[in-house]
């Protein structure tokens, strides 16, 4: 190893030891080099004979992996429950903009030819070469650009990909662009004050967005579910500047295979909340609540 290479890995290990609490003896982070390297996490309680549920968490657009990693605290999460983790960085635009490719309207705005999709699918099958990835237990994590390129993938991978959660990002606005034919489990997340990408749908440039309601409902058809939301009496906190659980519950039911697709509404909700510290664990409940079921 390189010098400098070496110095870097090192300072890296003393942040994520810093903003994590994760000890570097209980856990290990593995760098793979590409054209477009990634850090693994690697949680402690790791046993090469028993499949690990992986995670990929998506950030927004101009932000990068490691502010996704400090946005959601998910590495504390990952080592508690024996989590494969890993949270890359989207490629950067012609503005110098770190973004996914995900759908026509987020948020390929400079028209790149990368291929995001082949990025990440590459990333999910390195990892499952090298390491025992539970193969019904690969999720994605996504947040406004991230949250788009979650649906992508969904749709793209329904074989593969048995949930996600995607924190102010849409689907495609035309339900015969997600080319799904097998069920995956959905957990939408989504602030009735987002100026950014709205609660209700709109436009980026010229391209239309879904909002929360037909995002759900167009999963809610791939995934055969019952065609009505069911309020859940549970509410959640989700904003900690918000006072109460201003988050409500909306479900639907009875969908193929055991899946789920569910919508948090946060009332007043900004694009960006200032998460509570449950939250990682609140959306990782979730999603290992949802394996793949064949």
């Amino acid at each position: 190893m390189r010098r400098n290479s070496a110095i870097a890995l090192v300072s890296f290990m003393l942040l994520f030891s810093m903003i994590t609490g994760v000890s570097q003896s209980s856990a290990s982070v593995v760098s793979f080099k590409a054209k477009r390297p990634y850090t693994l996490f690697v949680p402690s309680s790791y046993n090469k004979s028993k499949p690990a549920p992986l995670i990929l968490a998506l950030h927004g657009y101009t932000s990068s992996g490691d502010e996704m990693e400090k946005f959601l605290q998910l590495t504390p999460v990952a080592q508690a429950k024996g989590i494969l983790y890993v949270h890359p960085d989207g490629a950067m635009d012609s503005t110098e903009s770190r973004f996914w490719n995900a759908t026509p309207a987020c948020c390929n705005l400079t028209n790149s030819s990368v291929d995001d999709d082949k990025y990440l699918m590459s990333i999910i099958d390195e990892v499952s070469k090298k390491y025992n990835v539970d193969k019904k237990r690969i999720f994605i994590i996504g947040h406004s650009n991230g949250g788009f390129m979650a649906h992508h993938m969904a749709c793209a991978h329904p074989d593969r990909i048995a949930a996600i959660a995607s924190l102010a990002g849409a689907t495609y606005d035309d339900p015969s662009a997600c080319k799904a034919k097998q069920p995956v489990s959905v957990l939408q997340i989504w602030g009735t004050a987002d100026a950014t990408i709205n609660y209700t749908g709109g436009y980026i440039l010229d391209n239309p967005y879904p909002g929360a309601a037909k995002t759900i409902a167009s999963w809610a058809k791939i995934d055969k579910c019952v065609m009505k939301v069911v309020p859940l009496k549970r509410t959640i906190d989700i904003e900690s500047t918000i006072p109460g659980n201003e988050t409500t519950v909306g479900q639907y039911q009875g969908c193929a295979k055991k899946t789920t697709v569910e919508l948090w509404t946060m009332k007043n909700g900004f694009h960006t909340p200032n998460l509570v510290q449950t939250f990682a664990a609140n959306v990782v409940d979730f999603l290992l609540a949802h394996p793949k079921v064949n």
